[in-house]
């Protein structure tokens, strides 16, 4: 990528400015509108080494900032071409009550050539340091994930989905945790089966189903290819949950029930569905499912035993970063969940 490809002038990364001179000009922003008032609750730092991010990053942020107030920090890197650093600021402001605009700061670096020192570094300086930092990490684990940024990170977010090498990457994630120990990882390939996992639980609090619950024999799963991240993760979800044993270490497709009764396991890859494109489980006669159909507004549940059917509908997990994102921000929490079923998780991936 040429060190010119983001143009002079650039609207959508507000003024181009000196980094010595960020401070001062942010100063200036709000000094010039005595109505803007500046709000931030956290620190996002958006980290991407593909070609054109700032410009698409800005745009998320801009409708992020309606809902999550924050300073953000936007990274762009190219390390193929020779050392340079240009950087901007602007300010995303949404009208409060008609009256007042309630802005958020947004810093945009492009950085070239080897990084890794001037990245931590630029970073760090500009953070608000009285404010959390949530990291946004898009794409490829790379060895600019280092030890000392990790250790100012409160929440690291992630996209499996993207990984060419889960195993390896979760690896990485794995020793993150192990270097913060009170570092919160979100992944949005397990926050995409959201919908499906509370369908799940909320269709086993039937007594049906909860009868039919150590009778399970079957689990089928299907997704789309390019997220089979999120399948496995809905599959040790239910392994973990409900106390199954792995047949035979680190294989998905047979588990053995807490009764001693073999499950069989069934993955299939649709190419034309949703990331995730239903989820049956079959036992004593009974079967629960949630599924969702390409380009529906809503997910199903069904439950259906011996004389008794029931189907409920819910809304359709969040598909694009920024509403993963958003979603992600809102819920908060420390994922402890997630946290639980990584080692069985990893063991898969690993297999």
């Amino acid at each position: 990528m040429a060190v010119d490809s983001i143009p002079e002038v650039c609207p959508e990364l507000g003024i181009e400015v000196p980094v010595s001179a960020i401070d001062g000009e942010l100063r200036k922003l709000w000094e010039q509108d005595e109505a803007r008032t500046n709000a931030s609750l956290m620190n996002l730092v958006v980290f991407s080494e593909k070609e054109g991010a700032l410009i698409e990053n800005s745009h998320i942020v801009r409708d992020l900032t309606r809902e999550h107030a924050c300073r953000a920090i936007l990274v762009e890197i190219d390390s193929t071409v020779d050392p340079s650093l240009r950087a901007w600021i602007t300010a995303h402001c949404h009208l409060a009550d008609g009256r007042k605009s309630v802005c958020c700061e947004q810093i945009a670096f492009h950085l070239t050539g080897r990084v890794t020192g001037r990245f931590r570094n630029t970073v760090f300086s500009h953070l608000n340091s009285d404010l959390p930092l949530i990291f946004w990490w898009q794409g490829e684990l790379s060895p600019i994930l280092t030890e000392r940024l990790v250790s100012v990170m409160d929440r690291f977010i992630v996209d499996s989905s993207s990984w060419k090498n889960p195993a390896a990457s979760f690896a990485m994630i794995e020793e993150c945790s192990r270097l913060n120990k009170d570092l919160v990882i979100q992944d949005h390939a397990w926050t995409r089966s959201w919908q499906f996992r509370v369908g799940i639980a909320s269709l086993f609090d039937d007594p049906s189903a909860q009868d039919a619950l150590p009778e399970i024999n079957s689990v089928e799963i299907s997704y789309h290819p390019d997220h089979r991240n999120t399948a496995l993760q809905v599959l040790t979800w239910l392994a973990v949950q409900a106390g199954w044993k792995d047949v035979a270490p680190g294989e998905p497709t047979a588990f053995e029930s807490a009764s001693g009764l073999r499950i069989s396991v069934k993955l299939t890859a649709d190419s034309a569905g949703p990331p995730l494109t239903s989820l049956v489980i079959r036992g004593k006669g009974t079967t629960v499912s949630v599924s969702q159909k390409a380009g529906a507004s809503h997910v199903e549940r069904h439950i259906e035993t011996a004389g008794y059917k029931a189907t409920s509908l819910s809304p359709v997990d969040p598909t694009t970063p920024a509403e993963l994102l958003g979603v992600q921000l809102s819920r908060g929490g420390k994922n402890s969940l997630y946290q639980k079923i990584l080692p069985r998780f990893r063991a898969m991936l690993e297999a």
